[in-house]
């Protein structure tokens, strides 16, 4: 069959992206050099800066790429992971907590943070990261309240147990930059379930 060149195109994009985002994991924002992505995703110097003039944009695009298909692939897992565990439990609470605990272990959290923190002294990536994480902000608010299921997402403090989570999981994670650990046997998972109880509980309302 023959390859279109649209799709060969799109193609050596996606390479270029899923190699970006791999130098970013492994040597850090200072690490992901134009010359280092090339290399990884085996592409010509023409073809990396066609589909990407700049390296910080190119970083923003690759961090953001991976994430959205982390949203989408961690909401996939849960579902199935939650599969006979009632709607609108506490024990479905519990488990969507721990999975997605476990999101702020993964590659593209710690792409993230990388960026997050060049983006403090370089307007460039600044000012590209903000409507990419507006984006991904709404996807992940959509993706909570469909794991949480109907019945708990449309309780009155809903929404600020969704934004406590978030916030204050990546928070956590980020001490483990320089105190590794297993997340798993983390003492916040204990206090991050219990909130889902002091906030959702309607006889509490």
């Amino acid at each position: 069959m023959t390859v279109s060149r649209a799709q060969r195109s799109e193609d050596s994009r996606a390479r270029i992206l899923d190699a970006a985002v791999a130098c970013l994991v492994d040597g850090g924002y200072s690490g992901a050099t134009t010359l280092t992505i090339q290399g990884e995703a085996d592409v010509s110097r023409g073809r990396l800066l066609h589909h990407f003039p700049s390296r910080d944009r190119l970083l923003v695009a690759a961090a953001q790429h991976l994430a959205v298909k982390r949203v989408a692939d961690t909401e996939t897992r849960i579902t199935r992971l939650l599969e006979g565990v009632p709607t609108g439990t506490f024990e479905r609470a519990d488990r969507v907590v721990e999975l997605l605990w476990q999101s702020f272990s993964e590659p593209h959290f710690w792409a993230s943070v990388e960026l997050w923190t060049a983006a403090r002294s370089n307007r460039e990536i600044a000012e590209a990261l903000q409507p990419e994480e507006r984006r991904l902000g709404a996807a992940i608010r959509g993706s909570m309240a469909r794991m949480f299921g109907d019945e708990l997402a449309s309780r009155p403090r809903f929404k600020q147990l969704r934004d406590l989570l978030l916030t204050s999981m990546r928070g956590t994670a980020l001490t483990y930059t320089f105190d590794p650990r297993d997340p798993a046997s983390d003492p916040m998972l204990a206090q991050w379930k219990d909130l889902v109880r002091v906030l959702l509980d309607a006889s509490a309302v």
